[in-house]
């Protein structure tokens, strides 16, 4: 089950696709749009994240981050292909799926992280959660809508 609205985001240092250490702590003061997904490359999140940079204007003023297991070159490779620009792909990788536990969102018989969207304020609070299985997506129109709320 996920964090609770209402509750501050836990902080985390993790490695992005270029191997630089990048801390949730450091965005306070802009809303996040934080994503765990099982696998780079894999159908869904391919599709999720391929929305994301189609249209970056709801995420204007926002930091978009995406976590998984994958290692730094893997997301590397994967923010890429998708042209990504506008989003911090991060390696949960070791110790392996650390951030993911914190979260609540690792998947222990997979090994992998599960789908779960938390959009958090400026002030590091969440004010909203979408935890699905792997095979669905976050309902997007709800967290965009949280995520604009946040920067009214």
């Amino acid at each position: 089950m996920a964090l609770e609205i209402g509750t501050e985001a836990p902080d985390f240092t993790l490695a992005n696709s270029n191997g630089e250490q990048v801390s949730l702590s450091q965005f306070r003061g802009t809303p996040v749009y934080l994503n765990f997904y099982p696998a780079a490359f894999s159908p869904v999140c391919t599709n999720w994240f391929a929305g994301i940079v189609a249209d970056d204007s709801p995420y204007a003023d926002a930091v978009v981050i995406g976590i998984s297991v994958d290692n730094k070159w893997t997301l590397a490779a994967f923010k890429q292909q998708m042209q990504a620009d506008n989003v911090h792909f991060l390696a949960d990788f070791h110790p392996k799926g650390e951030v993911a536990r914190a979260y609540d969102a690792y998947l222990d018989q997979a090994g992998l992280a599960g789908r779960c969207t938390y959009v958090i304020d400026a002030d590091g609070v969440i004010v909203d959660v979408d935890q699905v299985v792997p095979l669905e997506t976050p309902d997007a129109d709800r967290l965009l809508a949280a995520l604009g709320a946040c920067r009214a």
